[in-house]
Parts: structure tokens; sequence; C-alpha cells
């Protein structure tokens, strides 16, 4: 019976875990098409002609903490490995966050 019930976790973890996989990928590639459908037809979709950009925060206090900007630079980087940021807007935004 412990065997048995082993394997049974066993491939409900498996399982699960490609799920996860599969649905992100899924994700991406749904972001991809539509980044790329936008750029072929140089048009906004609707939803992107009614939103309005967020506002810009402050720039960085000398006395900010280090490791908030560490994660942000974190979090830019995986974007920009996602595809979803540029070169050009990578840059951007690391000089914002490094106050520079």
């Amino acid at each position: 019976m412990p065997g048995l019930l082993r394997g049974v976790a066993r491939t409900a973890v498996v399982a699960g875990t490609a799920t996860a996989v599969s649905n992100r990928v899924s994700r991406r590639q749904a972001g991809r098409w539509a980044a790329q459908d936008v750029a072929a037809t140089g048009q906004n979709t609707p939803a992107q002609q009614n939103t309005t950009p967020p506002p810009s925060p402050e720039p960085a206090a000398a006395g900010d903490d280090m490791g908030g900007r560490i994660a942000q630079l974190k979090e830019l980087a995986q974007l920009k490995e996602q595809g979803i940021l540029t070169d050009d807007e990578f840059a951007a935004q690391k000089s914002r966050i490094l106050g520079s």
C-alpha cells in the first residue's frame, strides 16, 4: 500500500508540474504573437488604446534600500528575457531605477 500511495503522489506532482509549465509556455507564446501582430499592423488593440500609461514613480532617494533596487533589476531582466521588454526599454528602466 505505501508503494501505491507513493506512486500516485509522484504522478500527481509530475502532472501538476507539466500542466503549470505548459500553461506558462502557452501564455508566453500568446503574448509574443500578440506583440508581433501589433508590430506588423502598426495598430493598437482596443485594450491598448483605452489604457493610460502608469504614472512614473519619483526618482530613487539617496537613502533608498539597495535590496529593492536589486529586486526591480532582476524583475526587469526577467521581462527582457521573456521578450516583453526591448533592449532600449530595458536600458531606460534600468537607468531610472539606478537614478542615473
